[in-house]
């Protein structure tokens, strides 16, 4: 069955198209392409920034002009994950979705329903002319997921509209209405290596099969980390049997938890047997301390050819040391709202590339401070083994505002419609709500979505009743738009 079949018809129409394009972040060229040319076959209006946003404007209809407009707002990058053994080709291969069990998923890899879904309820609305309402732009905006660059850039007179709906939520039956900031610590070592004396064995050691997941929304569900447990084991070969590092893989992107680890020992006094007892060992230990969460968690070790060379033993130590020190998760609850993380780091990623370690981390917090406090703390960490920290830019958060004009009218529609209350809540993960609020002080903001699980995974999946509901409730809140003051 076509997912185009399914009900919003023209929304899964649309969102089938947008999985034949490839759009990873800082590659949104075709779909930018895309974009314009929908907007140019049915007469809409749309222009594009210097960086690449997109703005798709629907004029007001007759008798409606004096609405108060509206922008929707998605982001058209997605991350590209996959396990280590999928063959996936992410600047030309299609991501291939189907339906199981009422959801859409993705053949062994990410949907990309984060925000795919999104986006084409944004192109449903711009062409459905079954009822009437004020003026719509849709903002698309480039390369939210691995810096926010388009909010960050976003000028300040693209759209006019007085009221904001952010379509990048996850949770059917909760309207969001304040999120975290952020900011990325990345650490650099250089690295020295030494010539392999050809003596003893090589081995290669993984970290597979764990959950993985949004390092905004999943932090607290208690998840392993693949570079604290490659880290940790790593150390115990060093202690135990001298074993020196020859290389490091672990993790992928900085808002993604890491779900596999590899790395490269070579021991000489070190027998297969032994290896394995010691893998054994940690095996048992991670699955017992991760039994609840990490059914599929898989430490493996296997013989591989000797390499050139090593790290220098300090540095590994240096390294090593430094991973372990490194805090990850949960740092602080929040105070004034009930089950919301209120500040989290997520130690992302280890890459060894041209002589240089680069660790990849995240902070998230809905207070300033916070944020840059920790950033500042595990800058320490990293400097005192010796590496060259630098941070990223970072991004504010989104206060909330409980007497927002949207949020009532939002919280009405939902009760009408279904019958019962929405929860009403700020978010952990960043939405880039915060930065345009910057950009445009005063509008009045909301985001809602259907319930997506496993974002940022090749688990990705969204569930089809509450694509629906999503639907449903936005054609509803824009009936009833009310008019300007």
């Amino acid at each position: 069955m076509f997912i185009s079949h399914l009900e919003p018809s023209s929304l899964w129409k649309y969102f089938e198209s947008i999985c034949k394009i490839p759009r990873l972040s800082k590659n949104e060229e075709k779909i930018r392409a895309f974009l314009k040319e929908f907007a140019q076959k049915n007469r809409l209006d749309v222009k594009e920034d210097k960086v690449g946003n997109i703005l798709i404007t629907r004029q007001a209809d007759t008798g409606y002009e004096n609405r108060k407009a509206v922008v929707l707002q998605s982001h058209m990058d997605m991350v590209g994950e996959k396990n280590a053994d999928t063959v996936h080709n992410w600047a030309s291969d299609p991501i291939k979705p189907f339906i199981e069990d009422g959801w859409v998923t993705a053949k062994v890899t990410t949907l990309g329903a984060d925000d795919g879904i999104g986006m084409a309820a944004q192109m449903a609305i711009l062409t459905d002319k079954s009822f009437k309402t004020g003026k719509i732009e849709c903002l698309f905006t480039v390369d939210e997921e691995s810096g926010m660059t388009g909010a960050i850039n976003l000028q300040k007179d693209f759209f006019t509209s007085d009221i904001l709906i952010n379509l990048d939520s996850e949770d059917e039956g909760e309207l969001f209405i304040g999120c975290a900031g952020g900011i990325d610590t990345v650490a650099e070592f250089n690295v020295e290596t030494e010539k392999c004396s050809g003596e003893g064995m090589a081995y290669e050691i993984s970290v597979t099969g764990l959950h993985g997941g949004h390092s905004g929304d999943e932090i607290h569900n208690g998840y392993a980390n693949a570079v604290k447990l490659i880290a940790e084991t790593i150390s115990a070969f060093k202690n135990i049997f001298d074993a020196r590092l020859s290389f490091i893989d672990a993790g992928n992107l900085r808002n993604a938890i890491p779900r596999e680890a590899f790395a490269r020992l070579v021991a000489k006094n070190l027998s297969e047997k032994e290896a394995g007892k010691i893998i054994g060992e940690y095996q048992d230990r991670f699955a017992a301390e991760y039994e609840a969460t990490e059914p599929n968690l898989k430490l493996d070790i296997k013989t591989c050819n000797l390499p050139e060379t090593v790290i220098k033993s300090n540095i590994q130590s240096d390294l090593i040391n430094s991973l372990l020190k490194c805090p990850h998760g949960v740092i602080a609850w929040s105070k004034s709202m009930d089950n919301l993380v209120e500040t989290s780091t997520n130690l992302a990623s280890v890459k060894m590339k041209d002589n240089k370690i680069t660790i990849v981390t995240s902070q998230r917090s809905s207070v300033n401070s916070a944020k840059n406090e920790l950033a500042l703390r595990i800058e320490k960490v990293f400097e005192e083994a010796g590496a060259k920290v630098r941070h990223s830019d970072g991004y504010p958060g989104w206060e909330p505002d409980t007497n927002s004009q949207i949020l009532n009218i939002t919280r009405s529609s939902y009760t009408r419609l279904f019958g019962e209350k929405p929860l009403v809540r700020a978010i952990h993960a960043g939405l880039e709500c915060g930065l345009i609020l910057e950009k445009y002080p005063g509008l009045d903001m909301i985001s809602f979505g259907p319930t997506i699980k496993g974002a940022h995974t090749p688990e990705e999946r969204i569930n089809i009743v509450t694509t629906l509901k999503f639907w449903d409730l936005l054609v509803d809140v824009l009936k009833n738009i009310p008019e300007k003051e």
